[in-house]
């Protein structure tokens, strides 16, 4: 069942989201090569508890640190370690942080030192997928649509969409219905409705769109080897429209990138 969120409750959503944001800001100054994701996972705990949030997947469904942190081939579900980060590397971080009884979840895919331009356009073009499945969650649009955007675009590249992992519903719960596949069919599945909150999270493979599953349970690769992708913004539907309740604002601000992908999303008049 699809849980609506009052304007209220999705303010207090933005902010859980906010943290979540201002953590992979934080993050972004400090990813580059000798550094261990493990490094990653303590600092960021630390701010979230600097914050008055607690990490919002820290223990969940066992789960044994504060980050998922997913190089390369790594699809998403990668436990921190001790190995260090090379030049080339890709990373996916994806953070959690709850308050005030509400969860944030996003997540961004780094580039560590000097990548290839073949890694560069995976990385681009995933995250414009995102941007294309956030257009797509509006009022009168189903759950297919916003995965058929996703899949058109990533696809005509000759990427791989996975299809066993999939965004969200987010709320007082990390996952909630609905589930949002990044592929589909137009006009099938759940309608969209205002007060719907959702975690959008394109996964796209360099290659084929198979999976593997490590022995630890929880990191998943791709089944070629390729490199992987994953973006992720929270989202509420406000008066027909799609509003970020997450932004990349600091991941650019520490990295010196400009960008206006977000403006068309973002909030523009009170919610009070």
């Amino acid at each position: 069942m699809v849980i609506i969120k009052s304007l209220a409750e999705i303010e207090l959503m933005r902010e859980s989201a906010l943290i979540v944001s201002r953590t992979l800001g934080m993050l972004a100054k400090e990813i580059q090569p000798g550094v261990t994701t493990l490094q990653l996972d303590r600092l960021a705990e630390t701010f979230i508890r600097d914050h008055q949030a607690k990490p919002g997947f820290l223990g969940l469904y066992d789960f044994p640190n504060t980050l998922c942190v997913s190089p390369n081939e790594q699809v998403v579900h990668g436990i921190p370690n001790d190995v260090p980060l090379e030049s080339g590397d890709i990373l996916s971080v994806d953070c959690g942080a709850l308050k005030n009884g509400f969860y944030g979840d996003h997540a961004y895919t780094f580039e560590v030192g000097e990548v290839t331009k073949e890694t560069q356009k995976l990385l681009e073009v995933t995250k414009k997928s995102l941007y294309l499945g956030i257009a797509a969650f509006c009022s009168g649009n189903r759950v297919g649509d916003l995965g058929y955007a996703i899949q058109q675009y990533t696809e005509s590249f000759g990427y791989g969409v996975v299809r066993e992992l999939v965004g969200h519903g987010l709320g007082k719960e990390m996952h909630e219905a609905p589930e949002l596949p990044n592929y589909g069919k137009r006009g099938r599945g759940k309608k969209f409705v205002d007060g719907m909150v959702v975690a959008i999270e394109p996964m796209i493979n360099m290659g084929t769109k198979d999976i593997r599953h490590f022995k630890d349970g929880w990191t998943i690769k791709t089944a070629d080897n390729k490199p992987s992708a994953h973006f992720e913004h929270n989202v509420a539907l406000i008066d027909g429209k799609p509003q970020l309740l997450s932004t990349f604002d600091p991941i650019y601000e520490a990295l010196g990138i400009e960008s206006d992908e977000e403006l068309p999303f973002k909030k523009t008049t009170s919610l009070a």
